[in-house]
């Protein structure tokens, strides 16, 4: 129960990341508001059941949770979906910016004005969006909050064919260090979790093409793909008070893969 009776937002609640964190914070004790384009997981995932929602799974495990639709490109959406938390929980003290797309597989030249766009708009202003609705409404609380980002390595170093992906993620680090420093003195915490490949629907394309998974868990030290249990275990940790000193960090969840690229 280390986040008993915390309020907590999670972005892309429904599937793979998303899913598994706020899976993870109701069972300590937080009661979840998902924002998310739809309720049921997206096709393709490693969840035990596509057909059962993240609300349905939190609920029937005697948790507080509730779905609210939210495109995290647009304020209205964003707003409605901080004060449908207030109005239904009492108040905000957790919001998980984990909403987030990838486009990748070309060379820079190679790349649309629109994927660009699509990557800006989501990991980019999503993040902006929920970080200042957040922000707003931590302030009139007047009791500090959490904000946590669902960034990449792609936001710590290059990678090929991914340009479009990594210049959005880029942006998404440097905004959780600017927020760090500006809204620390105000008891308002920030970081983000740098995951490597893990095991989601976005990632099922790869996970299945043999040659991809040898050439990745051999570049990776630890040999594996990252679970989205990883990443909702680091959630935990960095929205409970055993954090309370770690702020404006860009944790590593990569299994060693930014301390090389080849195997030995």
């Amino acid at each position: 129960m280390r986040l008993k009776d915390k309020v907590a937002i999670i972005t892309g609640g429904s599937s793979g990341f998303g899913r598994a964190i706020a899976i993870a914070y109701a069972r300590e004790g937080a009661k979840i508001v998902v924002g998310d384009l739809r309720a049921e997981p997206l096709s393709g995932g490693f969840e035990d059941s596509l057909t059962t929602t993240t609300v349905d799974e939190i609920v029937r495990a005697g948790g507080a949770a509730t779905f609210v639709r939210c495109d995290v490109t647009k304020r209205d959406d964003v707003r409605a979906l901080v004060r449908a938390a207030v109005d239904t929980y009492g108040r905000l003290d957790i919001m998980f910016n984990n909403a987030g797309i990838y486009r990748g597989g070309k060379l820079f030249h190679e790349f649309t004005d629109d994927e660009l766009d699509a990557c800006l708009n989501v990991n980019v202003k999503g993040t902006w969006l929920g970080s200042q609705e957040a922000v707003k409404q931590f302030l009139a609380q007047g009791k500090g909050g959490n904000i946590i980002n669902l960034v990449s390595t792609a936001g710590l170093q290059g990678h090929p064919r991914q340009s479009v992906y990594n210049i959005s993620k880029g942006a998404q680090a440097n905004l959780t260090r600017c927020l760090a420093i500006e809204y620390g003195k105000q008891g308002i915490r920030v970081n983000g979790i740098c995951p490597t490949y893990a095991k989601t629907a976005l990632t099922r394309e790869l996970f299945d093409n043999k040659d991809f998974d040898k050439y990745f868990t051999d570049s990776i030290p630890l040999g594996r793909w990252g679970e989205a249990k990883d990443v909702a275990d680091l959630a935990v940790f960095l929205a409970s008070e055993e954090s309370s000193y770690i702020h404006g960090d860009l944790i590593r969840l990569d299994g060693g893969e930014t301390l090389c690229r080849y195997s030995v």
